[in-house]
């Protein structure tokens, strides 16, 4: 709800708690500055701030070690189905195998580079409601699938 003066009520207190929306700052903070890399904002204040997400300065560790886990998941997939494939394997995605058909030995540089792109998007967009239980369920799904090339690579 909003006033005439442009003040927005807080929906979160039963009394009446006015926050001003309205942009302060004489100018953006700007991509590359000292805050974009010391900067102290790692969470929300708000209840109501933290539902509807958004960006931060800095991510928590617990992030971190999923984000490497998932890069290191990948790189164990590409030398995993490198090696069935010297084996005479077959790659299962087909649009994976439409880039080895072009690329040859050098698709694990167009998989790292697409797996990496979508975990920054991930990183970034991690304060929104639904990013942290996509990032664990991409984990899940990586480590079983390394489980099942170790199982295909050890019994054949």
């Amino acid at each position: 709800m909003e006033n005439e003066k442009g003040m927005v009520l807080d929906r979160e207190s039963p009394e009446t708690c006015r926050r001003n929306l309205k942009d302060r700052r004489k100018r953006p903070t700007a991509p590359l500055s000292w805050y974009a890399f010391f900067g102290r904002r790692q969470d929300f204040r708000r209840d109501l701030d933290r539902g509807k997400g958004g960006y931060v300065d800095r991510y928590s560790p617990k992030l971190f070690f999923f984000l490497v886990l998932i890069l290191g998941l990948n790189v164990l997939d590409i030398l995993f189905t490198m090696m069935i494939l010297d084996h005479q394997g077959w790659e299962f995605n087909p649009i994976v195998r439409s880039v080895m058909a072009l690329h040859h030995d050098l698709f694990w540089v167009w998989k790292f580079g697409i797996v990496s792109a979508c975990l920054t998007l991930l990183c970034l967009h991690s304060k929104f409601r639904s990013v942290n239980k996509i990032i664990v369920g991409i984990s899940i799904v990586y480590f079983l699938n390394i489980l099942y090339q170790v199982f295909v690579f050890t019994c054949f």
